[in-house]
């Protein structure tokens, strides 16, 4: 059978509600009729039901089941409500017949420190070219994994010339649903808010997703933050599918607003400085094609206006530093059936659905026909990688670990996952003056990732200084700035890392790094008579402190540095259980070193010559706390799926999540520990006065505890915290008041008429994220283990005045160095000096921990995780409640 469209083809124009000018697709393209259409396999049409992962997973498998000659289905791991997480790759015959070498070609023409410039012209001649498209990333953005079936469908079942080119060119990946727990939320809340007919008002429940939304996964991670950190399956099994497969070019297709059309490449400003002119040139090129197809069809779109290319962090930017060309592209969403534009326009789930589906046959054929241009410029920015790196001041990165093994193994393991080559030494050496023991790791740029290693280690990927002239520019003339993320993530700073650069590689014996994040830690003197001692400082130590408590274990923990007899200097916060409060201790001590990465040191004597004994009380016993945590609205659902995340995956200790009426009236005497997280709305009005006062009595009673980000608002509005949110400062108040005449203002300038029109109480300028560096008083419990520096992400506008000295201690402050990287604005850099970064107050029995940032955003600043256990484990050890 024949047809004018292809959405005919296969059953779905009416379903699909398209409006009369865009149904001709101008595509004159017959299909094989026995290849299932989406309707025949999912019964229903295609757009007129949002399918489910099952459902969706359900026709990938039978394509593949059905065409093992076209269709190649692969697992690549589970989320965390075990749900597969899979990829299909489509082409013709020959190319599924030899996928295996397909696969080994790229890794050859990737590593181009190894592979012949012969061999690669040869491979070059050879491959196919190849095109990843990632779909439904974000759970409730609905239309890219139907466009992804509809994709599929058509690159089987299409008999066309253009088809067939395309697969003789080109490897077609598909990834269906990148996060399919936030899509199955997002489906099953919506058909719960349905009634006879779909309703297209926004304010409909249809439009209004219950807390969370179905945007991220099951741990409430937005996945496109991730591609940095890799700590979620569906992120991290990902990029192990990508490096396997090096594919070419890759889409990540999105939602956005109702109110818009449709994005594509080229990107807005600024770009990050290590995407090289050349993809830049390639990204406009397939850009302009998605707009050909576009304007056949009488679709709108726009480019360049949003959606920068700075951070490196998303799923549209990764792909990029391994030489890869990869974008974002974003579909008005419908967020169900149907949706009522501000311009009265009816804007369907198929629309967007259709549009998707069009961007991606467009991006195929652009890969398809550039597909010798894209293999070339592949092998020359992985060649040209290698000699930027030989040339650079900073060729090499050396971390020694001796401060923290547990960081430094854990970063040597996630670059690795990254596709960068580590180095491990199998003895001591010296470079560049500097003498390195055995053990040492280091990351030479001069290799084929080497974009990927400057993104990842450098401390400042600086933004172009046009673009932050024009940022300055909108400012003074009250206009909002353009930075759309953060603006700073060099990983060695937020795991705060000591580091160094040479210009010289070392000449030591060296193995390849592997990608493990925790080396199984060891058992000094098993045979101890009297204890264990772990010294505290790092995750290790905290994975076995969790691990100890969870299994019964007596801990105690020393509030301040002590010398053993031994003649060993152990830091604050270090772990001892002895074996008369443990005696089956030391059957499996071994076990829960190994497992938690700890270092165990047994002694035969508990004669301590300097700082506290084992029985002094500076030695806390650590009673194993319950942990509550606000959960639901006004709560960040970011903020508390990061944080526990961190507790319960990354140290195995569960957190029960509490929603604000729960805690209003709940007995909280089970719990030691409520952690407040970052909230967008008053908290006040969720918890109410009941609430508020039933807190501050579980406080007083020996309770800890701690506020995250701008939770701590509610602290000191509520007199928990004797502190004060700070307005922007102001040597010169505007004075505007409410009377009807006032005496003549002369003004002289426009500074002074910008000055004159800002709001006499604003709060200081919003910050987009950047890495700032903090000072810590070591002479607390709260700060055991951990360095006098520190570095975190600061985002945001608020900033708190410090605690005086009969209120508490401020226990960690901003340095007057305040920027470590990134691009702060000059008011908030001098406003921010000195201020505090983490408060301790005590009430009565219990006490308030206050962070002023998020310690665990978005999960991956690792350097503040001991501050984190402190706060929790050593918190309640200080509290007196009755036991």
């Amino acid at each position: 059978m024949r047809f004018k469209q292809l959405l005919a083809a296969s059953c779905v124009l009416a379903a699909l509600q398209l409006p009369a000018q865009a149904q001709s697709l101008g595509l004159d393209v017959a299909y094989d009729t026995t290849v299932p259409t989406l309707e025949q396999a999912l019964g229903y049409p295609a757009g007129s039901r949002i399918s489910s992962p099952d459902a969706i997973e359900g026709y990938f498998k039978q394509l593949a089941e059905s065409y093992p000659d076209r269709v190649k289905l692969e697992y690549y791991g589970k989320s965390w409500e075990g749900r597969n997480l899979y990829y299909v790759v489509i082409s013709n015959p020959t190319h599924i017949a030899n996928f295996a070498e397909y696969q080994q070609g790229m890794k050859q023409l990737s590593a181009a420190d190894s592979t012949k410039a012969s061999t690669a012209q040869n491979l070059i001649k050879t491959l196919p070219a190849s095109v990843w498209l990632s779909y439904g990333v974000h759970g409730n953005e609905i239309s890219s994994p139907e466009a992804a079936m509809l994709t599929a469908y058509h690159l089987v079942a299409a008999t066309d010339d253009a088809t067939k080119s395309y697969l003789n060119n080109a490897m077609v990946f598909i990834d269906p649903v990148q996060n399919p727990d936030g899509r199955s939320r997002f489906v099953s809340r919506y058909y719960m808010t349905t009634g006879l007919e779909h309703s297209a008002d926004r304010n409909s429940a249809e439009h209004n997703e219950p807390w969370p939304s179905g945007r991220s996964n099951h741990y409430l991670f937005d996945l496109n933050r991730d591609w940095l950190a890799l700590t979620q399956p569906e992120i991290s099994g990902q990029v192990d599918a990508l490096l396997e497969n090096m594919p070419l070019v890759f889409v990540d297709l999105h939602e956005m607003g109702g109110d818009t059309s449709y994005y594509f490449t080229p990107e807005a400003d600024p770009y990050n400085p290590l995407i090289t002119p050349k993809q830049r040139e390639t990204l406009w090129a397939i850009g302009e094609n998605n707009g050909r197809w576009f304007d056949q069809r009488g679709y709108d779109y726009f480019t360049r206006e949003i959606f920068d290319a700075f951070y490196p962090g998303y799923g549209a930017s990764w792909p990029l530093y391994h030489g890869s060309i990869s974008m974002t592209y974003e579909m008005a969403s419908a967020r169900g059936h149907v949706f009522r534009t501000k311009d009265g326009e009816i804007l369907t789930y198929g629309d967007g659905v259709q549009r998707h589906f069009v961007a991606s046959m467009a991006t195929i054929e652009s890969v398809a026909q550039q597909r010798q241009q894209l293999l070339q410029n592949f092998w020359n920015y992985r060649e040209q990688g290698i000699e930027l790196g030989k040339e650079s001041k900073k060729r090499v990165y050396l971390f020694s670990g001796q401060n923290d093994a547990a960081g430094t193994q854990r970063l040597s393991g996630l670059l690795t996952r990254h596709g960068v080559e580590v180095q491990q030494a199998t003895e001591a050496f010296n470079v560049c003056g500097v003498d390195y023991p055995a053990g040492s790791f280091w990351v030479d740029s001069a290799q084929p990732a080497h974009y990927m290693v400057r993104t990842l280690l450098d401390q400042e990927i600086a933004m172009d200084d046009d673009f932050l002239a024009e940022q300055e520019r909108r400012r003074a003339n009250n206009l909002p700035d353009e930075i759309y993320d953060v603006t700073a993530w060099s990983l060695p700073l937020m795991f705060n890392l000591d580091y160094q650069t040479c210009n010289r590689v070392p000449r030591a014996d060296s193995m390849v790094a592997s990608g493990d994040l925790i080396k199984p830690g060891k058992v000094i003197n098993k045979d101890a008579q009297v204890a264990y001692i772990v010294p505290w400082g790092d995750m290790n130590a905290g994975r076995f402190l969790t691990a100890a408590l969870r299994a019964g274990n007596t801990v105690k923990r020393a509030d301040m540095a002590f010398t053993h007899k031994s003649g060993q200097r152990y830091p604050a916060g270090s772990l001892v259980l002895t074996l008369a409060e443990n005696p089956e201790l030391a059957s499996n001590i071994e076990q829960m070193a190994a497992t938690t990465g700890a270092t165990v040191i047994g002694v035969d004597s508990s004669w301590v010559t300097d700082g506290p004994s084992f029985g002094s009380n500076n030695t806390k016993r650590v009673h194993a706390p319950n942990i509550a945590m606000l959960w639901d609205e006004p709560v960040s659902s970011l903020n508390a799926g990061h944080t526990r995340f961190v507790l319960e995956q990354q140290f195995g200790y569960p957190v029960t999540a509490m929603r604000a009426k729960q805690l209003s009236a709940a007995d909280l005497s089970h719990y030691q520990v409520l952690i407040v997280p970052s909230v967008y709305g008053k908290l006040d009005a969720a918890f109410g006065e009941q609430g508020n006062e039933n807190i501050t009595k579980w406080v007083e009673r020996g309770g800890v505890l701690i506020t995250l980000g701008n939770a701590t608002q509610w602290a000191v509005e509520g007199d928990l915290l004797s502190s004060a949110l700070e307005r922007v400062i102001s040597e010169d108040p505007q004075g505007h008041g409410t009377e009807k005449r006032v005496d003549g203002l002369v003004i002289e300038s426009k500074e002074q008429l910008m000055h004159y029109i800002t709001p006499d109480a604003a709060d200081p300028y919003w910050t987009s994220g950047v890495l700032t560096n903090l000072d810590v008083d070591q002479e607390h419990w709260l700060s055991a283990g951990v360095k006098p520096n520190l570095v975190s992400i600061t985002v945001g506008n608020q900033i708190y005045r410090p605690l005086s000295i009969e209120h508490g201690r401020n226990i960690v402050s901003y340095s007057e160095d305040v920027l470590a990287s990134g691009y702060l604005w000059a008011e908030n850099k001098k406003q921010l000096q000195y201020k505090p970064y983490l408060m301790w107050q005590p009430r009565q029995k219990g006490m308030v921990i206050s962070f002023t940032q998020e310690p665990t955003y978005r999960a991956y600043l690792d350097g503040l995780n001991v501050l984190l256990l402190n706060a929790i484990f050593g918190g309640a050890a200080h509290a007196t409640p009755l036991r």
